[in-house]
């Protein structure tokens, strides 16, 4: 089963505001109006992911001339491992590279072992330790990638998952 990629729509807050909830402990996940700021910042970029009408995650990203910053992904438990994050990450990374950017950053648990997995698995880094950065008390990486000069070429079609 193959998710549909497609450009954010105002109407989908309500979606990822409850998506974001899943996905993130209270404290850690984006309230409704600090999502709703995200997206309306100059530079944001949102791609969702859509089965059946029905929105299964979504990436954020933020970029400012060549240097951009992953906000976040989220992906509903049920659609994870079956490459729907992986499809978000190389849309949101060809659209950062086409616009210019060429380095991506951004932060994850240090206890989160999936996620440390995937990032690492898709090429980032980590460059750094953040004491404390989640609530005061959860440390997170500060991790990054170098994208290619030029339009960047995935193995899956945008769109589709893997």
């Amino acid at each position: 089963m193959n998710a549909t990629l497609r450009q954010y729509e105002s109407a989908d807050l309500p979606a990822l505001y409850e998506i974001d909830k899943a996905c993130y402990e209270t404290g850690i996940a984006y309230s409704r109006h600090e999502l709703r700021w995200y997206l309306e910042q100059e530079g944001v970029d949102c791609v969702v992911a859509e089965f059946g009408g029905q929105v299964i995650g979504f990436i954020l990203s933020h970029r400012d001339r060549a240097h951009s910053h992953i906000i976040t992904i989220d992906v509903l438990e049920a659609w994870r491992r079956k490459g729907t994050g992986t499809a978000l990450l190389e849309e949101i990374e060809r659209r950062l590279a086409a616009s210019g950017a060429r380095v991506v950053e951004l932060e994850t648990a240090t206890t989160n072992k999936a996620g440390v997995a995937f990032w690492q698995k898709h090429g980032y880094r980590t460059v750094g330790l953040l004491k404390g950065y989640y609530l005061g008390r959860l440390d997170a990486y500060s991790m990054r990638k170098t994208l290619p000069d030029g339009p960047l070429d995935h193995s899956t079609h945008p769109g589709e998952s893997n």
